[in-house]
């Protein structure tokens, strides 16, 4: 896979904030080295968030995201500002760019201690150095920069860089198995598949277990059981969540199962609150409003798993009936509290920090949040054999 090619998910988020005139899109524009942004001396220019995928050296592939002016005004400014706020939530690294012929104001004052609430590495730009007769010194996390004339340009990018997230070896599933292991893939194609490509967490888990330098074996639902009865013993068995019930009645209970939306919920750091939260679908009640969440905004196929099948399982399962609400991509509500339980997808679109935002937003108030492998594997019954090979949590169930 190509850096142009490497998931939203998987990219180094880089937003740009401050007030406006500060000089976000022109510091923007002079750190890719390309015309991404629209600059204006015009104030409030930027007027919604801007994000660009590409490469950044010495970092690798990133989002760049360049924000509306934080100081914005008027009922269209709060509206800019509300949206700057939630950018923040997908940030891995801030920039905080200002102008150095200005004193700092409330504006920064407010998006530094942000920054600090929600654990974000950030580093401040003084820009527009060249009107200084004499430029200060650099500090630990303060760059002087001149977008004109293209000073300190170079020391910002590689202290960016400094900030970036260490790589922390984060598998999908190749800890879980051993070189020249054997694992089956079960990937039904139906109507929702992309024509002429497997989704996103299905080439992410093929190419990790050959990182593993394991083997794995593709195949459809219908011919996993022809399949089992002519290969040797595999070390684990994934499927997708939508044929559990059926891949779980075709592989033998000595032979480790588990779907690829669990093995997601893992690999982005949610899925010990996926694994409680499901237990709240036996809590329901007759009315209660739950909230299924997509991180991306595929088109949806007419028995969609999210709007569709799941909303006719947790029927079928409880004997209730329920108000659902649908968000998909960045559209997710900070107000959780009219929902009894939301129901995550595995997030693969979307970056650690994000989806861990909204775990916590459901968290902070007290809302059970899983996701969509962990729920259906609940409401079939096989949810403890599908996290057998996560001992901490099998013992729990």
């Amino acid at each position: 896979m190509s850096l142009n090619e490497t998931p939203s998910g998987e990219r180094v988020h880089i937003g740009f904030f401050g007030r406006r005139n500060a000089g976000k899109s022109s510091v923007v524009n002079a750190v890719t080295g390309q015309e991404l942004a629209v600059v204006s001396d015009t104030k409030g220019t930027t007027t919604d968030p801007v994000s660009k995928a590409m490469e950044l050296l010495p970092i690798g592939p990133v989002v760049m995201i360049d924000t509306p002016g934080f100081d914005d005004e008027g009922k269209l400014g709060e509206l800019r500002v509300r949206k700057t706020r939630q950018t923040l939530n997908k940030t891995d690294i801030a920039v905080l760019v200002t102008d150095c012929t200005l004193p700092d104001g409330e504006c920064e004052k407010q998006l530094v201690e942000i920054f600090k609430e929600k654990n974000i590495p950030f580093i401040i730009v003084k820009n527009k150095c060249d009107l200084l007769e004499n430029v200060p010194a650099d500090g630990d996390n303060k760059v002087f920069v001149s977008t004109k004339n293209r000073t300190g340009i170079e020391k910002l990018k590689e202290t960016i860089a400094g900030l970036a997230p260490t790589d922390d070896r984060k598998r999908i599933v190749g800890d879980l198995i051993r070189p020249n292991d054997l694992v089956v893939l079960v990937t039904p194609i139906d109507t929702a598949a992309p024509k002429g490509r497997l989704i996103l967490p299905q080439q992410q888990t093929i190419r990790d277990i050959l990182d593993a330098d394991a083997c794995s074996v593709v195949v459809k639902e219908f011919e996993l059981k022809s399949v089992l009865g002519k290969i040797s013993k595999p070390a684990l068995v994934i499927t997708d969540s939508q044929v559990f019930s059926r891949v779980s009645a075709d592989v033998p209970t000595d032979i480790p199962l588990t779907s690829f939306s669990i093995l997601m919920a893992r690999y982005k750091g949610f899925l010990d609150t996926a694994v409680k939260g499901a237990a709240a679908i036996d809590r329901l009640k007759d009315g209660d409003k739950i909230l299924i969440s997509e991180g991306c905004t595929h088109h949806r196929q007419c028995d969609d798993i999210g709007t569709v099948k799941i909303p006719r399982w947790l029927k079928n399962y409880t004997g209730k009936t329920f108000e659902f609400s649908f968000s998909s991509g960045g559209g997710f509500p900070d107000d959780l509290s009219e929902y009894a339980l939301i129901i995550h997808c595995g997030g693969c679109m979307l970056g650690t920090r994000e989806i861990t935002y909204r775990m916590k937003c459901a968290e902070d108030q007290n809302i059970p949040f899983t996701n969509y492998g962990v729920a259906i594997a609940f409401m079939q019954g096989i949810l403890k054999r599908s996290v057998e090979i996560f001992p901490h949590l099998h013992d729990e169930l």
